[in-house]
């Protein structure tokens, strides 16, 4: 009777999505393998964990942080903890009042970054909420008083000027407001950004240059709001385009180019050379095409923007399903080489959620890819590149990503040399429980 229920469930409330009930830290892990000692400082990553029945999303339960403390070749400990939200002590719903919506409401499920010596757990639709490096739940962060709406779950901070650049997305006017944060944390600029309707704008990408707003097709839907679920749907008769914003003319007029019908919820990277931008990111030709509890594809897709003429090319990279695609983070805006992501093995018709997978690192030079495949038994969440040193070659370092054992039915922090993906970990790190499948996440680095 129990597997009978369980395989009613939607697939984020089972198997290797299902939520851990209890908060635990363990310390002294055992690693098989051997951790490079210069690896020192914190993995944190975040992923929704319902505390209790459905929320009708797998994008909308509660945040929970799981973080492992790594220092001379030691794994020191694990931690996973709830961000001790408003929402998760039932003190308000972000669209009790639809006209007055609490961005203290979020549940801060979908990220975890550090700017300017705070450490933020994210959500699109609120604030961001501090936590500390042992993920003690701080408060909600509102820069001052200054941030007057959501915050994206993907801000990007310059390597140069250690700005942090971010968005928010709103239901109603303005249904886009971008924002500048100095490197000392100050929210300098709040900027609304006109689009014709309210989309679900995920993420966007910089360059050197410029900041890269997607206005794609999966627009807000007042009735499906008000029933609970998820809010958006696939409307792709609106048009898809790109927007380009001058970061020396912040209060310009952005300049937006049609692009074919899609939909992405991550950039790879973004840079500018010469009157060309090119921004590398994970393509869905359609999202949500059965309904918005299962998931279509993603492959790598590059759009090269050329300002001169205003014409867009538009290139497939790879054939291979990928999600959660990321770079060695000093290049952010930068050219670069080396991409990694996540690939995912399809989900059954059923609604399985991820089944298997694996990790690839792409070389845009040479056009080619390694793989890490978990060979259907051990599965992989976002990988997280640490780099071997500041100065050190682009490729140079180490992807971190929690991974699920289905034959332990256990999961471990795995440790890859990223340079040698196809060979697997070089360490795995035991974690005294089950990591879901969760979402993004940040090396926190020792000061």
């Amino acid at each position: 009777m129990a597997e009978a229920i369980e395989s009613e469930l939607p697939f984020y409330l089972r198997g290797i999505h299902a939520p851990v009930q209890d908060e635990v830290e363990a310390f002294d892990l055992k690693i098989e393998g051997s951790l490079p000692p210069e690896i020192q400082g914190h993995f944190l990553r975040n992923g929704p964990n319902p505390r209790s029945g459905d929320p009708g999303h797998w994008f909308l339960g509660d945040g929970m942080l799981h973080g492992v403390e790594l220092r001379d070749g030691r794994a020191l400990s694990y931690r996973n903890r709830y961000v001790r939200t408003r929402a998760l002590a039932g003190e308000a719903r972000w669209l009790e009042d639809p006209a007055n919506p609490d961005f203290t409401a979020g549940v801060a499920n979908t990220h975890i970054v550090e700017h300017a010596g705070r450490i933020l757990a994210l959500v699109e639709n609120g604030f961001p909420w501090e936590v500390d490096r042992d993920l003690n739940t701080i408060g909600y962060h509102d820069f001052g008083g200054k941030l007057k709406g959501a915050m994206t779950a993907h801000p990007k901070v310059c390597p140069k000027t250690g700005e942090m650049h971010f968005f928010g997305y709103h239901f109603a006017p303005p249904f886009c407001t971008y924002h500048r944060v100095s490197a000392e944390g100050e929210l300098l600029d709040s900027i609304p950004i006109e689009i014709p309707r309210p989309v679900m704008m995920h993420d966007f990408a910089i360059t050197e240059d410029h900041v890269l707003f997607m206005d794609l097709p999966i627009v807000f839907d007042g009735e499906r709001a008000m029933s609970g679920g998820m809010p958006y749907q696939f409307q792709p008769e609106t048009g898809a385009r790109i927007g380009v914003l001058r970061r020396d003319d912040l209060h310009g007029e952005v300049d937006w180019f049609e692009v074919e019908s899609c939909y992405v919820f991550h950039p790879m990277n973004a840079f500018s050379s010469g009157n060309t931008i090119t921004l590398d990111v994970a393509r869905y030709d359609s999202l949500w095409s059965k309904d918005a509890g299962q998931f279509d594809e993603a492959f790598l897709h590059r759009f090269e923007l050329n300002l001169e003429t205003h014409s867009v090319r538009e290139q497939s990279l790879d054939d291979l399903p990928i999600e959660f695609p990321r770079i060695k983070e000093s290049l952010t805006g930068s050219s670069y080489r080396y991409g990694y992501a996540a690939y995912t093995a399809q989900e059954t018709e059923q609604g399985d959620g991820i089944t298997g997978g694996g990790i690839v690192r792409y070389d845009l030079e040479k056009g080619t890819r390694d793989l890490f495949d978990g060979q259907n038994r051990t599965i992989p969440s976002e990988a997280v590149f640490v780099p071997a040193a500041d100065d050190s070659a682009e490729e140079a370092g180490w992807l971190l990503s929690y991974v699920f054992d289905k034959s332990r039915e256990k999961s471990d922090l795995a440790v890859f040399d990223a340079t040698e993906l196809a060979k697997g970990p070089i360490a795995q790190i035991e974690l005294p429980q089950r990591v879901p499948m969760g979402f993004h996440g940040s090396w926190i680095p020792n000061a």
